[in-house]
């Protein structure tokens, strides 16, 4: 049964959209059907994280009623579907997220796991986001003010029925200012699903306009969203046999492998 995953942070700049991509990818890797969703209409990075700033045809299309659920789809060169939502200004006041509920169940004829991104914070945006989600999955950094906004957003899903399956921690240093995940875990009373690392290779992701997890596939935040990615599929990942894979998959697309 396909499934509507909904990535969201209580507050930006902690990591969500970067997580968002970077899961559908890893859950790419391991050879599912994703399809990564812009949901974050007003301030939208999905298609400029993924060479696809702007499309002929967009999610606002698609919630105007002005094309439908395939025309609004692309696929990029990993197999992974992406469906941007636009950068104009000009539609910035004929947005209405609510209607993202009307294509629930579009989404999942679309792809076996949707991810979306959500807009960040407690807002309209996010809200509608998080109403179709199946399951929900925070992202925050290791430190109390993320965390603290990421427990009322937390609080927020559960009021609305939503399961919210783990928190992602990004950013992550490992020094003795940022909280443990044992604390973490504490305050926020949900699972820690993993932990991404701070390194420049996410930097140098966004230069190359793709997923840390297609342009340094053996880099530490790669392996670390590939484990989460193992962890929802109930999957084994063997990070030795990245390369193996990566190949194999090259090969296949070519139709120089089976």
């Amino acid at each position: 049964m396909a499934k509507i995953i909904v990535i969201t942070s209580g507050k930006g700049g902690v990591g969500k959209t970067t997580s968002a991509i970077n899961l559908g990818a890893a859950i790419n890797y391991f050879g599912k059907d994703v399809l990564v969703v812009d949901g974050n209409l007003t301030t939208p990075n999905v298609g400029i994280h993924l060479n696809a700033p702007e499309v002929p045809v967009s999610l606002n299309h698609l919630l105007a009623g002005k094309a439908d659920i395939f025309e609004s789809i692309y696929e990029h060169e990993s197999g992974m579907k992406i469906l941007p939502s636009s950068l104009s200004l000009s539609e910035l006041k004929k947005i209405k997220p609510e209607r993202l509920k009307n294509y629930k169940h579009d989404f999942k004829k679309v792809s076996d796991y949707v991810i979306v991104d959500s807009a960040a914070g407690l807002g309209n945006e996010a809200i509608s986001a998080i109403e179709i989600a199946d399951e929900v999955i925070l992202v925050t950094n290791p430190e109390m003010p993320a965390i603290t906004d990421a427990l009322k957003t937390i609080k927020l899903a559960e009021q609305m029925k939503k399961k919210v399956i783990g928190v992602i921690m990004t950013r992550v240093k490992k020094n003795k200012i940022e909280m443990s995940p044992e604390t973490v875990k504490d305050m926020l009373e949900v699972p820690v699903l993993g932990m991404i690392p701070e390194d420049i290779s996410i930097s140098e992701s966004l230069n190359t306009k793709d997923a840390v997890v297609h342009s340094f596939p053996k880099s530490n935040p790669s392996r670390a969203y590939k484990e989460i990615a193992a962890k929802l599929l109930d999957v084994e990942y063997d990070s030795d046999k990245d390369r193996e894979r990566l190949v194999k998959r090259v090969l296949q697309r070519l139709g120089l492998s089976k």
